[in-house]
């Protein structure tokens, strides 16, 4: 997944300073109409995105009628809404000539730096080609730098929203910028929803993504134990047409870190370790020069704020994948890295923090990470279907991720040799969108660690968005604690709605697209209006298909 910083943009407030990502074309998702509306027909040329749509376009059925159309809005006078209607104006000539010196022009150059212009001249291109003829219809958010704005396409009537951020200072060059599948919003003057509506549109909103490919994966809603929505779609295995389905296992990316903070907070519960212990206590000087380790503490590991960065670096990329399988294996990728300031002063996301975590947790156990996780975590909430899989092995149902690739004759290329071959503490291990619900019902009633832990866990320490191993955020749905995971052919999000009982889990073998719907389908839960959540006491009940 592409990263870039964040900004105070309460959409990118969710990802923490180093996670928020652009998704231009996020999804090539067709959305469904409101009551009243007409069904628009399936696009014929699906939105392209860096993480990959379909290469080859489906034929649309014929046109059921007219889409009811609503009055168009100007964009507001203000750096943000001048961007976005240069933005949306560009788009709308539907000249892919134009895109490569627009996005040089209007795009920050330290942005450009971070996600190369060719990649986000293609998502636009697959924006052109998704939404031909769109419309402002509504601002639901402008502060002038930040700007929410719904849109509809007066072709075939689609609904897409634009989240657009804009830098301080002039020529307040594009920092961010969202396009994501919607559904016509509410009026004005409407602004809840009940509990059936919200299902019936995140309902709209699923099998539209996947009628159109922008979404191949598996979704699953629940409130407490009850399933609301659980759906499955795309393939597994493109190369022999396996499809998906709501049992398939799914790539994590980092959503790993959540068991590798609970396997701490664990052992601290049992006074294994302490959170204020400094890692050289666990850690050798194979790994990093005591001179670090005496100044990292478990802490700054959990919350990303020691400085370190990540083992995906230029070792790792010319690297053979068979040389990475268990945590030790990773010593020579991790012992040059140096914290990029003092530990506990600032916040940098950290693959090499979490997996130093993997090492305590053997430490202080003497058993493999993988072992313990498997017994401890896996186990305790019935996860049956979960575990770091090796790629080189027949595992059942496992899903292979893909990437769009222009130059082959096939349009995809699969992710087998960019990810690691197998996952560890930091990210790469699989599970299905069943085993992640019964992992929220297992930590929301006590048989992972005890609530004070767990309130623990779910506390930003550092004011970075992120608590022990789960970000974190405060909203119009209230608490909102989880993980998101991405990679080239990956993209994983779960979503537990603290004051409102929720779970959202998106699972998806293509990139980006996770995160655009756990988006949209957020927005919904926060329409709806806030209840009484019963007791999640009690054996975690069955999840239904």
């Amino acid at each position: 997944m592409i990263r870039i910083p964040t900004t105070r943009f309460r959409r990118l407030a969710w990802r923490p300073p180093a996670l928020a990502a652009i998704a231009l074309g996020a999804s090539s998702a067709a959305c469904g109409p409101t009551p009243g509306e007409t069904a628009p027909p399936v696009q014929t040329s699906p939105v392209a995105l860096p993480s990959g749509e379909p290469v080859r376009p489906r034929p649309a059925p014929a046109h059921a009628g007219t889409p009811v159309q609503r009055p168009t809005v100007p964009f507001p006078e203000t750096p943000a809404g001048r961007r976005g209607r240069a933005l949306i104006d560009t788009l709308n000539r539907g000249d892919a000539t134009a895109l490569p010196s627009f996005v040089s022009s209007a795009f920050t150059a330290s942005f450009l730096e971070r996600v190369p212009r060719d990649e986000v001249v293609a998502a636009l291109r697959g924006n052109q080609r998704g939404y031909p003829g769109l419309e402002l219809k509504r601002v639901q958010f402008d502060d002038g730098h930040s700007l929410e704005a719904h849109l509809q396409s007066r072709v075939h009537g689609r609904w897409t929203v634009l989240y657009l951020s804009v830098a301080k200072a002039e020529p307040y060059g594009i920092e961010s910028a969202w396009i994501v599948p919607s559904i016509a919003p509410l009026p004005m003057d409407q602004p809840e929803i009940d509990e059936a509506e919200m299902v019936r549109s995140a309902q709209q909103i699923v099998q539209a993504s996947c009628a159109s490919d922008g979404f191949s994966g598996a979704v699953l809603l629940a409130k407490g134990e009850r399933v609301l929505l659980s759906h499955a779609c795309g393939e597994a295995s493109k190369r022999f047409h396996v499809d998906n389905t709501i049992d398939t296992k799914f790539n994590l990316g980092s959503m790993n870190k959540m068991f590798t903070a609970v396997s701490i907070a664990q052992l601290a519960d049992r006074g294994a370790l302490r959170y204020d212990d400094v890692v050289s206590k666990y850690i050798d000087e194979s790994w990093l020069p005591k001179s670090i380790t005496d100044k990292v503490t478990i802490h700054h590991l959990l919350t990303h704020t020691s400085g370190l960065g990540s083992y995906f670096n230029a070792a790792y990329q010319s690297g053979s994948r068979e040389n990475f399988r268990v945590v030790d294996d990773y010593k020579p990728l991790v012992h040059d890295d140096r914290p990029a300031f003092e530990p506990g002063t600032s916040y940098r996301y950290s693959n090499t923090g979490m997996l130093l975590l993997g090492v305590v947790i053997e430490a202080a156990t003497g058993q493999t990470y993988f072992d313990y996780v498997r017994e401890h975590i896996y186990k305790s909430a019935g996860m049956e279907h979960s575990d770091s899989y090796a790629m080189d092995r027949p595992v059942e149902n496992l899903a292979i991720g893909y990437v769009r690739d222009d130059d082959s004759v096939y349009g995809w290329r699969n992710n087998t040799f960019k990810h690691v071959i197998k996952g560890g503490p930091a990210g790469g291990g699989f599970s299905t969108v069943g085993d992640l619900h019964r992992f929220a019902l297992a930590l929301q009633q006590g048989r992972l660690v005890s609530a004070d832990t767990r309130n623990t866990m779910w506390t930003d320490h550092d004011g970075h968005g992120y608590g022990y191993g789960f970000q974190m955020k405060q909203g119009p749905a209230g608490r909102v604690v989880g993980h998101s995971g991405g990679f080239p052919g990956i993209s994983a999000r779960l979503d537990i709605y603290a004051d409102r009982g929720y779970v959202l889990a998106v699972l998806a073998n293509y990139d980006h697209v996770a995160s655009s719907l756990g988006d949209v389908i957020g927005d919904l839960i926060a329409k709806t209006p806030p209840t009484a959540v019963s007791s999640l006491a009690g054996p975690a009940g069955a999840v239904a298909d």
